[in-house]
């Protein structure tokens, strides 16, 4: 996308004094072609994106000196498959084998940074990398990050995983780019993990103040520069041929005007890099739609600088950006070392910090998130169901193009301008369609193996659904009514699963026909419908069936008392009630105070540590008149003062039981207001005897109803404590490792700059006690004072910039939000290992399914079978998590001198998809030094670890995307202090008889073949 004002021109220095040596620019053409955004996928590909491959592939047939980098697959593929023509396919292969053509990056999207988390970042890129393997047996080498608000440190070390010799990235704070490009320091060597350091390190490139598009601005023109084809039109492209605001072509009369213009901006850029290579971005949105115009125009350029190179002291040459970075390598330059601190948060100017994105479009958040959960549990149920039962019924073909839909679609909304909210409505609702489709099919593949499991001999009337909260149980007489509940983690799980029921008297029993523990109570928001919390414990990768029957009696399951308090008035309750009221399990005691109906403090009884800490929520109230000053908008958050309390009287209501107790606390705006806009349900589980119940109450489980918002609201949840923590905050990359945020004061838009995105997890602490947030879905998040940390949790916008008008960005989400944290409080060592599992379990929390056999009265107990899906359970160490377990389907061949020759020889397999190769990820949770005993390498031997799926007899260590060979895959080591000479990197432990040792924060991929496959 292109920044929502121009971006500040940076005070420019004069020209580099570089002697007698003349400056080499490096031309390279791309267009930046967002995957939504303002529109639609499928009206940008009959706008401009498929005519940008069908003209570029013919334009550089027509001069081989003529380069362009590819860099979104999705946009590539559909090209590839629903427009290319067979000559224009065998055109790409010939362009490849030239390197007039390079794939940059190479995954599905330019994938956000702050928001995303790791697993769909890896996912999206293997999506992509996959196709580019197997259809041309090339690896992409090279990251072109040039418009992700922010970068992450997470991206880093998984591009330099994924086998790339070079990172590029571009928006990064606009003062500190100033500082950067000032003191020639935009380029360095990023060490993005603190525990891998330079094991995962890359090169790394910020693009300077012009960012990825050619500078517009031509002094002898009112039209931009160097863009002859104009601006993409929509819907469809004018049949004349004519753009607007097309670029002078070049002529006798221009040439050397034109030429001025190009070599000023290069001398430019080259006084804030440290070689005489100038990287020269030709492009920018939607660009290159017509190429032929655009490289018959730059042709007469290049032409002309290189003939009056001497005078100009400029050579120019069209070039990858692979070109680029080998001139840069073979320099014999020393670069210096960045650690582990990423570029977040990101502004454009004082008012303008892009944080508001951490929040917009909660919704979509969370449903992006499952929809991710979703596939990581399909994928690893149908590995299974595969390896183990290979002659079934289920066609493995139809249920692959089910997977790779919600692949697809989680891949997708990881764009730049998806999962960050940053989209129009239209373009949201794609996204939504998209994952709703892919998330429908893995349902409908998920019921269909328990089915042929459970039934594989017997046609009847069989009902089977992946669980839906709001459909509840199917409510026929007649009918057996069987919970499935599939356990996707390979740590064995005791928790509790959640169906909505139409009645209370109900009981729940085992495949053995023991009663199980269950608690029933009547829904915080349905007057209607009851909660029926059923305790689940399920070992790795395995699920279990339970049956649900009317009844009443004994055997029935416990139904929760309700007692309801009297509404509170804020305004005048200045004194704390003596007699607190006491609520809690046997890990937390939670105290109210009954004058306010707010929390009041928590204790953590195994230390029997007791902490101050209160709850209310709060709006920041924003402009939205561009002529009044800032605004908030999709991107932006600009408050206008320090935010308020919503809330003028709080009801409460504690719903007490056997198993979990729920809180419920109801925020008005004042004390006689019938409808509440806020909720906060609490809930803390009672694990009986005999359960191991640690995780389940050790967590304190928050759900919040938020919304619908006035106009320019944007509501946080203030989480006041007596911890003395002096505003230091500490907040996720991805999901993957934590960043130290200090409280930083700014002349203007202090509060906005200090937000910082929370993926997966964020906490405060003191000296001994710390207290833990997980999300299940991404959140802005911020400690605006000591003691204090503070979640965004919904945004609700309109102003009257022209620019969001015109392209429908102003935000109105007028949804009820209801985002999920779990808080851990308690002393830090132990937070710390609890958060750990704490933030997978949420994440992967079980997948409920449930079957209503037609006629099937209750099954004599042998009949139903435990843990059907293998022979035993998968179980890792506490500090190993199974990141992937999927059969990708891929035919590559895992050699690669194989695969290259095979499609040089037109040899490409179309459509046998490669069930026999498994592809299994595992990652280190910890970071070295985090835990004495956790930290440690962990030695595993796969051959045991997976015995539960079957007998491995081939194991191939392979790259983060699997293209590469671990042993094979050299990468560019650049010259530091540290490492004064160059060569080639590879760091990877050769794997003996199966045993593997995966050290703190290491993601290790393998492609795994089992015994009779």
């Amino acid at each position: 996308m292109v920044p929502l004002v121009l971006l500040l021109v940076l005070g420019s220095l004069p020209p580099a004094t570089w002697g007698s040596g003349e400056l080499r620019a490096f031309v390279v053409p791309h267009s930046h072609m967002d995957v939504g955004w303002v529109y639609t996928v499928q009206e940008s590909m009959k706008a401009y994106a498929a005519n940008v491959y069908t003209s570029v592939v013919e334009e550089l047939g027509r001069g081989k000196q003529r380069r362009f980098i590819a860099v979104e697959q999705e946009f590539f593929r559909l090209w590839w498959d629903e427009v290319a023509t067979a000559r224009q396919k065998q055109q790409v292969h010939e362009l490849l084998q030239e390197g007039q053509l390079e794939f940059v990056i190479g995954g599905q999207v330019m994938h956000d940074e702050a928001v995303t988390l790791i697993d769909d970042q890896i996912l999206q890129l293997t999506e992509g990398h996959g196709f580019l393997y197997e259809t041309f047996g090339i690896r992409p080498q090279f990251s072109w990050h040039v418009d992700p608000f922010g970068a992450s440190a997470t991206t880093p070390t998984l591009f330099a995983l994924a086998g790339f010799n070079a990172h590029l990235i571009s928006r990064i704070d606009y003062d500190l780019k100033a500082a950067m490009q000032k003191n020639k320091k935009l380029q360095f060597v990023w060490q993005g993990s603190p525990s891998l350091a330079d094991t995962q390190e890359i090169f790394t490139h910020v693009m300077d103040q012009y960012s990825y598009c050619t500078p517009s601005q031509i002094p002898f023109s009112n039209r931009s520069g160097f863009y002859w084809d104009g601006i993409a039109v929509f819907p469809d492209p004018p049949r004349d041929g004519v753009y607007p605001n097309m670029s002078l072509p070049v002529t006798p009369a221009n040439l050397q005007l034109y030429a001025q213009t190009m070599v000023e901006n290069i001398k430019e850029r080259a006084a804030w890099f440290q070689t005489r290579d100038v990287l020269w971005p030709w492009g920018c949105d939607k660009q290159f739609f017509n190429a032929s115009v655009q490289f018959s125009n730059m042709d007469l350029l290049l032409d002309y600088i290189n003939k009056h190179s001497e005078e100009l002291g400029v050579t120019a040459q069209y070039a990858t950006l692979g070109d680029y970075f080998q001139a840069l390598y073979s320099r014999n330059l020393t670069w210096e070392i960045r650690g582990s601190q990423d570029f977040l948060p990101y502004s454009t100017e004082p008012f303008q910090a892009w944080t508001g994105f951490y929040t917009s479009r909660s919704t979509l958040k969370g449903f992006a998130r499952r929809a991710s959960s979703l596939l990581y549990a399909g994928e690893s149920f149908f590995t299974q169901y595969v390896l183990k039962h290979p002659a079934s019924s289920v066609c493995k073909w139809k249920a692959l193009k089910q997977l790779q839909s919600l692949r697809w679609a989680v891949s997708e909304v990881q764009h730049h301008d998806g999962i960050t909210g940053t989209e129009s409505p239209k373009v949201k609702e794609m996204y939504m369609e998209h994952l709703m489709y892919g998330m429908l099919n893995v349902k409908k593949l998920m019921a269909s193996i328990v089915l042929d499991m459970n039934h594989p001999k017997k046609k009847r009337d069989v009902y089977s659904s992946v669980y839906n909260p709001d459909s509840g149980l199917p409510g026929a007489a007649d009918v057996a009514q069987y919970v499935v509940v599939y356990n996707p983690l390979a740590w064995n799980i005791t928790t509790f699963v959640t169906i909505s029921v139409s009645h209370p008297a109900l009981g729940v029993y085992d495949e053995l026909g023991q009663s199980v523990p269950a608690q029933v109570q009547s829904s915080p928001e349905s007057h209607f419908t009851y909660d029926l919390y059923i305790l689940v414990e399920i070992s790795g990768l395995s699920y279990r069936k339970y049956q649900v029957k009317a009844l009443d009696g004994e055997k029935s399951a416990f139904i929760g008392r309700s007692v309801k308090y009297k509404r509170k008035n804020l305004t005048g309750a200045h004194q704390q009630s003596q007699k607190l009221l006491p609520v809690g399990n046997s890990c937390y005691q939670v105290l109210f105070d009954p004058n306010t109906n707010l929390m009041h403090s928590i204790t953590e009884r195994g230390s029997n540590q007791s902490v101050q800490l209160t709850q209310e929520f709060f709006e920041y109230h924003v402009n939205g008149n561009v002529s009044k000053g800032p605004i908030s908008d999709n991107y932006l958050f600009a408050p206008n003062a320090s935010a308020v309390p919503v809330a003028k009287a709080v009801g409460l209501e504690v719903v007490f039981g056997n198993l979990m107790t729920e809180i419920r606390q109801y925020f008005y705006s004042n004390i006689s207001a019938q409808d509440y806009s806020y909720a906060i349900y609490t809930r803390l589980y009672e694990v009986p005897a005999g359960y191991d119940g640690k995780l389940l109450c050790q967590r304190i489980e928050q759900e919040y109803r938020v919304g619908p918002l006035e106009f320019n609201r944007e509501a946080v949840l203030r989480t006041s404590t007596g911890l003395s923590t002096r505003q230091l905050l500490y907040t996720d990359n991805n999901g993957y490792q934590m960043q130290k945020r200090a409280f930083k004061t700014y002349l203007n838009n202090t509060v906005a700059r200090n937000y910082y995105p929370m993926v997966q997890a964020a906490y405060i602490e003191d000296e001994s006690t710390r207290l833990v947030l997980l999300a299940e879905r991404a959140h802005g998040v911020s400690s605006q004072g000591n003691g204090q940390v503070e979640v965004m949790l919904h945004r609700r916008l309109w102003n009257n910039l022209q620019w969001d008008l015109d392209s429908n960005l102003t935000l109105n989400d007028s949804s009820v939000v209801h985002p999920v944290i779990w808080l851990i409080l308690g002393p830090k060592a132990a937070t710390n290992v609890l958060s750990k599992m704490s933030g997978q379990a949420l994440e992967h929390r079980p997948v409920v399914m449930f079957a209503a056999l037609a006629g099937d009265k209750a099954k004599p107990p042998r009949q139903l079978q435990q843990n059907p899906v293998h022979g035993s359970p998968v179980t890792f160490p506490p500090n190993l998590h199974l990141q992937t377990l999927s059969i990708p389907g891929w035919n590559y061949s895992s050699n690669h001198e194989e695969q290259v020759h095979s499609i040089l020889m037109g040899k490409e397999k179309q459509g046998a998809a490669d069930f026999s190769r498994v592809l299994l990820r595992i990652r280190h949770l910890y970071e070295a030094g985090e835990d004495p005993v956790l930290s440690q390498p962990v030695v595993v031997n796969l051959k045991s670890l997976l015995k539960g799926l079957g007998s491995v007899v081939l194991v191939q260590e392979r790259s983060l995307t699997g293209t590469w060979d671990v042993n094979t895959l050299k990468r560019w080591k650049w010259k530091t202090a540290q490492y004064p000479s160059k060569g080639f990197s590879n760091n990877t432990e050769a794997s003996e008889n199966y045993v593997v040792t995966v050290h703190p924060k290491e993601i290790r991929t393998f492609f795994v073949y089992f015994q009779g496959h």
